[in-house]
């Protein structure tokens, strides 16, 4: 799993609520504050694609960084898990679609255009 803290200098501005979650002395508390600051502020943003991918993507990241700290309870670990998935499918959908090779060789294939 990549740190989506890599590439929100693409979006624009700092990611402030990024927490390094590979520190040891980080408190599961700091997670959940962090990735509950997220989410409130992702239907906020709702305008701005780019700001819906990265908070998408950074709040999924941190799902999923709760679902296996060992220190949080089961019931806790296992809920995180399953929102993880569930923004995991939403940062997939905010993600800018790349035009594929295939189906751009169709769509000349079928236009009769050839590339230069």
């Amino acid at each position: 799993m990549t740190n989506p803290a890599t590439s929100a200098s693409q979006v624009g501005e700092p990611n402030t609520l990024l927490i390094d979650i590979n520190a040891n002395d980080i408190a599961p508390e700091l997670l959940v504050s962090a990735v509950l600051q997220r989410i409130s502020q992702y239907n906020t943003r709702s305008g701005d694609p780019a700001h819906c991918a990265q908070s998408a993507a950074t709040i999924e990241y941190h799902l999923h960084t709760l679902s296996e700290l060992p220190t949080l309870a089961p019931v806790l670990r296992a809920t995180c898990q399953q929102l993880s998935e569930q923004w995991a499918l939403v940062a997939e959908r905010a993600a800018p679609s790349q035009p594929r090779s295939a189906s751009t060789f169709i769509a000349r294939l079928i236009s009769g255009s050839r590339p230069d």
